[in-house]
């Protein structure tokens, strides 16, 4: 097992490895105030591991309760987190007791704004059982829901206590899902390391799984650490994400997955950056071959003016600003800060 403190305004530790999950009990235990609980997770997760959670925490005298939601994207809402709510209410949950968000990142968000909000915060931990979610949305602590104007418009900076990303986990997940979690990982490659990109071309990232998912929670490390609220180094994180939310958002969000969106995003920015001269040299064509390899889209058939309009309410607006993530070589991202006009006709022309 690895292990990775995270420094934030609340420390906590990320445990990475096989076979973990049997022990979360004994883990939480020693960072949680109280012994009741309660696990959120959504209705194709927790049939496979919510059993094994449920019977860990009580091994250490928890007393567990449980809401499940239906799975997708779709649940990441108001109505959903009103259900919670009423859940953690009906289970007499106070502020010294906490949740465990069991799942991908639909449920990480939503448990841990639910978190961030009931009773003006309680503590969590993450157990993330997704590829995307243990390499990226399990640790940093941004917490949120979608409401119709976009994705993640409505959230909170909340750290979690723990999280415990049991590997294993990952054998139960389709390809398709792996797939998008593999969106993420290209994304820590291209803004802050070669190597792990590299690695991750190579075609053979199983083999390498648990030292990718290292990698990844190393490098959200060092950008939390050093910019926890997203005012400045973490966002780099959102390469390839402001026009990936705008592809969610245009489908409805039942097209893409969020990593192919990013996917996309990343190739479609870097493209127009190459082509307005931003960037010099073929840096979209060692993209396009990397996601090619990984199984990853690299284009969406939505026009131009709809991913630009769809766009501008994004998190990354500032006034008449618009930050939009740019990496002009392999390994290093730049903020480059433009008026909404000039990044109109860097998406359109």
């Amino acid at each position: 097992m690895r292990k990775i403190t995270v420094k934030a305004s609340q420390n906590y530790d990320v445990l990475i490895g096989s076979n973990i999950l049997k022990d979360a009990g004994k883990y939480a235990s020693g960072v949680l105030r109280s012994r009741r609980t309660m696990i959120i997770s959504d209705d194709m997760v927790f049939p496979l591991y919510g059993a094994a959670l449920k019977k860990s925490l009580e091994n250490y005298g928890f007393e567990v309760a449980e809401f499940i939601f239906p799975h997708g994207e779709k649940s990441k809402c108001h109505d959903t987190l009103l259900q919670v709510y009423a859940a953690l209410a009906e289970n007499n949950i106070t502020r010294s007791d906490s949740i465990f968000a069991l799942g991908g990142g639909v449920t990480g968000d939503l448990a841990g704004f639910a978190a961030a909000s009931f009773l003006r915060g309680i503590d969590y931990v993450q157990v993330p059982t997704s590829l995307l979610a243990q390499i990226d949305s399990s640790v940093g602590g941004k917490t949120a829901v979608d409401i119709p104007a976009g994705k993640n418009l409505v959230g909170a900076f909340k750290q979690p206590r723990l999280v415990i990303a049991d590997t294993d986990t990952l054998s139960t997940l389709s390809d398709d899902f792996f797939i998008d979690g593999m969106g993420e990982a290209v994304k820590y490659g291209m803004i802050r390391s070669e190597e792990l990109f590299d690695m991750i071309s190579s075609g053979h990232i199983k083999d390498h799984i648990e030292e990718m998912i290292v990698r990844c929670v190393d490098i959200k490390r060092e950008v939390v650490e050093n910019d926890e609220f997203d005012k400045g180094l973490r966002m780099i994180l959102n390469f390839g994400h402001t026009l990936g939310h705008s592809i969610e958002k245009t489908q409805n969000f039942s097209g893409l997955s969020h990593g192919k969106a990013v996917a996309v995003g990343m190739y479609l920015i870097t493209v127009a950056a190459e082509k307005h001269g931003i960037i010099t040299g073929n840096i979209s064509g060692r993209l396009k071959e990397c996601l090619q390899t990984n199984g990853l889209p690299f284009s969406v058939d939505i026009p131009a003016e709809t991913l630009f309009s769809n766009s501008v309410n994004d998190k990354k607006r500032f006034s008449d600003d618009i930050n939009i993530i740019i990496c002009k070589t392999i390994g290093k991202a730049d903020i480059v800060k433009m008026p909404v006009n000039e990044y109109h006709d860097l998406i359109t022309l």
